[in-house]
């Protein structure tokens, strides 16, 4: 079968592998739509770990086609999103309920093979079973959705509270839609006019394109701000945006080893509490009824789709300014 794995830094590669046969306690999937991550071009140039060579590509939905010995949850036939993140369960983190800080934490497409490939084994219970008539391309967003979910439940927003989301990719976006949902007046900060246009669409009330725009709007601050756009320049003018007693949330990914500076003494002044959301420990399936019902929309974030053998180039390729959502269908 074809698929894409990653080789080495800086190399990534599309050809023949062998299909999946499933082991005891796992299932094979047939993909049917792939998300495209940023993740993924960290891993390209070595700024996410990784285990080369490994078939990339850790969002993504489908059908089971086979069954491995021991499975009883799952039918030839089901429809699946995967959760991709594999806890062990014995670790002091996994015993207290923390199995996103699992200390022996395997990623499906990032440390075992995933979902840029025409099939993929998982474990039978990171293949999460999908409602009647939930489409796969929605719920190919189960996975980032979910990370969303766990970073919303940290922020805690109230109705009524402000919010500024940072950064108007996929996560950015469906960040938008979550705080709205839970009450906030949403700013979106976001130098893209294209996806500023998006934000309006999915629910900011309001879209600017500097943090001089946002203190002009809101200059006592936000109640939360949510860093999606993973580059330090945010990182570093989240904390600032937030109000006195202001809550910042930590969602996008910065490159491994890279470092940002920031003022202790004024966030103890102001007593901002600055935290990280890490991927979706028990969110999954939060996210999935999310998109089934329509709460959350999808259409709009998918801005193209694409064949596996387009992956290389666009993995190389920095995002242009108006991609959110590439989706590789099979």
């Amino acid at each position: 079968m074809q698929a894409v794995r990653f080789m080495e830094v800086g190399r990534v590669e599309l050809g023949g592998i062998p299909e999946p046969s499933p082991a005891r306690g796992e299932v094979v999937v047939k993909v049917a739509h792939a998300g495209v991550c940023g993740t993924d071009r960290h891993i390209l140039w070595g700024e996410f770990p990784s285990r080369p060579p490994v078939v990339l590509g850790h969002e993504f939905a489908g059908t089971v086609v086979a069954i491995g010995e021991g499975v009883t949850t799952h039918r030839v036939g089901d429809r699946v999103a995967c959760d991709p993140n594999i806890a062990c369960g014995a670790c002091p983190s996994c015993l207290r309920g923390r199995i996103n800080l699992c200390e022996n934490l395997v990623a499906v497409g990032i440390q075992r093979d995933g979902g840029f490939a025409e099939l993929s084994g998982i474990p039978a219970h990171r293949a999460i079973p999908l409602p009647e008539g939930m489409g796969l391309r929605a719920a190919a967003f189960s996975e980032p959705l979910a990370c969303c979910v766990h970073a919303l439940d940290i922020a805690a927003i109230r109705p009524g509270e402000r919010a500024i989301v940072i950064g108007g990719g996929v996560i950015g976006l469906l960040c938008v839609q979550l705080a709205r949902l839970a009450g906030a007046e949403v700013l979106l900060l976001t130098r893209s006019p294209a996806r500023q246009r998006i934000g309006g669409d999915v629910g900011a009330q309001h879209a600017v394109a500097s943090p001089v725009e946002a203190r002009a709007l809101w200059p006592r601050g936000a109640d939360v701000v949510l860093e999606c756009a993973g580059v330090a320049e945010t990182m570093t003018e989240a904390p600032q945006l937030a109000g006195r007693g202001g809550r910042v949330v930590i969602v996008g990914v910065l490159a491994q080893g890279e470092q940002i500076a920031i003022e202790p003494f004024d966030l103890l002044v102001r007593e901002v509490d600055l935290r990280m959301a890490f991927v979706n420990p028990f969110t999954q399936a939060r996210a999935i009824g999310l998109l089934a019902s329509g709460a959350v929309r999808t259409d709009p974030l998918v801005t193209r789709e694409v064949g596996r053998e387009e992956i290389p180039a666009i993995l190389h390729a920095k995002p242009g300014p108006t991609e959110v959502k590439v989706m590789v269908t099979a």
